[in-house]
């Protein structure tokens, strides 16, 4: 269900599996319970992935800690970056997807033209084989479906999602890749932390394009990110 990442003295990182839970449900445990459970400890979610989507999250160790991860994730101050695959030719290679969203039929959400409280979400692409492209995705908001929702608006939608049109995969190709934020306290000092995590499920995540990418790709905070309005 998950690998640890990094156990820390206030809070764990771990890489949830996709195709797992986040929530406990149908009398199964969650990835947030069978830690807990592993682990012997209370854990406190501070945020989410989607039950298709593999990758890194944060989990507390205490309330205090929570709050904190919580304001930090408000101020969007937690930098988090995605990988994703896709089929086709994209409307623009890089740049930005912006736009407010609403829900549609199916457990589904559309993005709007409207901007009034947008789901922002920055990105560049590279061809890793016919016909498929890599994405990295930098989100500046943190809307339920929105790195899904904007592929498919850019008319690619990711690679394994059943439910917005993608082509039918192994997997749903989705996978948080990296975080990076700065925590602590006016006592114990403030730190960087950064964590990458490789994705390892999925036959086409182990192909020789993408290996190549994640080489240019390895570390997401230094690149020259799109300009808004490209």
């Amino acid at each position: 269900m998950y690998r640890i990442i990094a156990d820390e003295a206030d809070f764990i990182v771990i890489s949830k599996s996709a195709k797992v839970h986040f929530h406990s449900q149908d009398g199964t445990a969650g990835v947030v319970a069978q830690a807990e459970q592993d682990l012997g400890i209370k854990l406190f979610a501070v945020h989410r992935l989607d039950t298709p989507t593999s990758g890194l999250l944060i989990l507390a160790k205490s309330a205090v800690a929570a709050k904190q991860f919580t304001e930090l994730f408000t101020a969007h101050k937690v930098q988090k970056y995605y990988l994703a695959l896709a089929k086709g030719k994209p409307k623009k290679k890089q740049g930005w997807v912006m736009g407010d969203m609403a829900k549609s039929r199916r457990s589904m959400f559309k993005l709007l033209r409207t901007k009034e409280n947008p789901a922002i979400t920055q990105f560049f692409s590279l061809s890793v084989g016919e016909g498929l492209r890599l994405y990295l995705l930098k989100p500046h908001s943190g809307k339920t479906h929105q790195l899904r929702v904007a592929l498919a608006s850019l008319g690619v939608p990711i690679l394994g999602d059943d439910l917005y049109g993608g082509a039918a995969a192994d997997r749903c190709y989705l996978h948080a890749y990296c975080l990076h934020f700065r925590y602590g306290d006016e006592v114990t000092g403030w730190r960087d932390y950064a964590y990458r995590d490789v994705p390892t499920q999925g036959e086409h995540f182990g192909t020789a394009g993408v290996i190549e990418a994640l080489v240019s790709w390895r570390e997401p905070d230094t690149l020259a990110w799109p300009a808004k309005g490209d």
